[in-house]
């Protein structure tokens, strides 16, 4: 694959990832902002400053909201664009739309799903804010271990293939993940503990939310790489050619 390929598939990638980021815009816009808007008003309802916001609550759930989701989409595109290209023919006889769509779904899953069990996704008010800084290194930690291990896991299945075969290479590494991110979680400190008092309902809508987000972002970043890196990699017949072969 040229340079001029992955330039191409990099900007592709990143295209596919800000469609994706609207969509997963609109999402988190209709259905995530119900729990964080009840999770402030319960933050609110226990202190007594009431200082005003530097930005108001509407502007951060609109612009806001979009700028963050779509600036990762695109990061998130570039970079799986990159990791796409890096996989294609690497990880089986896998056609663009295929990779792509592996590509999205490991993605997911080490980048997000698995972090998350780790330390799930709080909405305001959950969480002591002196220990933000903590926190976040722990959860950039745990997607960073996460990765690894993920690499790891499909070059130890690419060792095992020739000799146990696809699917026992394939059961093999993803036992050999899941016992090393279970090492990985017991070894790690735990986050904190939700407040007394916070309702257990509106912390749960929230992180459904949250995985609904990022599911919706990563899928359909799979779809519309799949379908831009195939128009490349994998060009149909020209209308000449097609005209040649009607007549």
């Amino acid at each position: 694959m040229n340079s001029t390929v992955v330039r191409t598939l990099l900007a592709r990638g990143m295209l596919a990832g800000l469609g994706a980021g609207v969509l997963a815009f609109v999402f988190a816009y209709l259905v995530g902002e119900g729990p964080v808007n009840a999770a402030i008003a319960f933050e609110e309802a226990g202190s007594h400053e009431h200082g005003e916001d530097l930005v108001s609550r509407s502007v951060q759930s609109t612009a806001g909201l979009a700028t963050g989701v779509l600036v990762f989409g695109v990061a998130i595109g570039g970079i799986m664009a990159l990791a796409f290209c890096f996989a294609l023919g690497r990880i089986g006889r896998f056609g663009a739309r295929a990779t792509a769509g592996l590509a999205a779904l490991g993605g997911f899953l080490t980048v997000y799903l698995v972090p998350i069990l780790k330390y799930p996704a709080n909405p305001p008010a959950v969480g002591d804010p002196d220990t933000i800084d903590k926190r976040t290194g722990l959860f950039v930690l745990m997607i960073a271990l996460s990765v690894l291990l993920g690499i790891g896991a499909v070059l130890l299945g690419r060792r095992l293939a020739p000799a146990r075969g696809n699917w026992n290479a394939s059961t093999a590494a993803a036992v050999a993940f899941v016992a090393a991110v279970s090492v990985a979680m017991a070894v790690l400190p735990a986050g904190d503990n939700t407040p007394k008092g916070f309702p257990a309902t509106d912390l749960w809508e929230f992180r459904l939310a949250s995985l609904g987000v990022q599911a919706v972002l990563w899928s359909a970043f799979g779809l519309l790489f799949g379908y831009l890196a195939e128009r490349v990699l994998e060009p149909g017949p020209t209308r000449s050619e097609v005209s040649a072969l009607v007549a």
